[in-house]
């Protein structure tokens, strides 16, 4: 078994981007990190490639423009998968996601397919956020889950972990969705083909530097595509586990 894969894309996190790999590879030291950069104008990732420099186990792959989260992680999975990793985890470089709940993500797996740091089952928080916020992200779950009928909690949660066997099932080319939105397409996704989802709690702590790649109208068209993959392609309905999930391996 290769040693998990920790994707983080990048732009313009030239502040934090030390650090935060940094402390991936000190809490789980058998972590391997790959840095996907979309053209960073401050110089990420040639900072990027100076860490990878002095570490075999941090690589980076630099991407000509900025083509949204989603488009990155995609990219990342598909390097990923091509060299073998069984394990994949998704983290923001803004050190918002604590590098020390990541052997709770990763031990998660041993149970279900995909794990999610959750900011919404008991344990899990935000800090440093208004109220305007917490209410966005809190509606857009709640609608989520009402529309999907997707049993997760926060569905558009950035940190989580992945079986390599779902990245293999997914066609990930077909995943178009950036941002809040793809997020959600991934859980639903997992979730219509018979993955399992668990939810580990985290508190999602706000940047403390650069600035938010958020907007409303990221917002919006999430949730539209929300909608419409709820008419065009139906909710989640309880379905037996994928051939190749860890259900499916346990009840044998």
């Amino acid at each position: 078994m290769r040693s998990p894969l920790v994707i983080i894309p990048t732009y313009n996190e030239c502040a934090t981007i030390e650090r935060v790999v940094a402390a991936v590879r000190h809490v789980v030291d058998s972590c391997e990190v790959l840095v996907v950069d979309d053209g960073s104008p401050d110089g990420t990732g040639e900072l990027a490639e100076t860490i990878a420099a002095g570490d075999p186990h941090v690589h980076v792959m630099r991407r000509a423009a900025k083509e949204g989260l989603g488009r990155a992680y995609v990219a990342g999975f598909h390097w990923g998968l091509a060299r073998r990793y069984d394990t994949f985890v998704e983290m923001d470089a803004d050190l918002s996601h604590d590098p020390e709940r990541l052997p709770a993500l990763l031990q998660a797996l041993e149970q279900c397919d995909v794990s999610i740091g959750s900011r919404y089952v008991p344990g899990g928080g935000t800090a440093n956020w208004n109220l305007l916020r917490r209410a966005l992200s809190r509606g857009g779950n709640l609608y989520t889950r009402l529309v999907l009928g997707l049993g997760v909690h926060d569905a558009t949660a950035g940190y989580r972990a992945y079986r390599r066997e779902v990245l293999e099932a997914l066609d990930l080319d077909r995943v178009r969705s950036s941002g809040y939105g793809f997020q959600i397409e991934m859980s639903y996704r997992a979730a219509r083909a018979g993955f399992s989802i668990a939810e580990v709690p985290i508190i999602f702590v706000e940047r403390a530097a650069g600035s938010s790649k958020m907007s409303k109208q990221i917002v919006f068209e999430a949730l539209g595509a929300v909608l419409r993959w709820a008419i065009c392609e139906g909710r989640v309905q309880p379905t037996p586990p994928h051939a190749r999930s860890v259900n499916a391996r346990s009840s044998q």
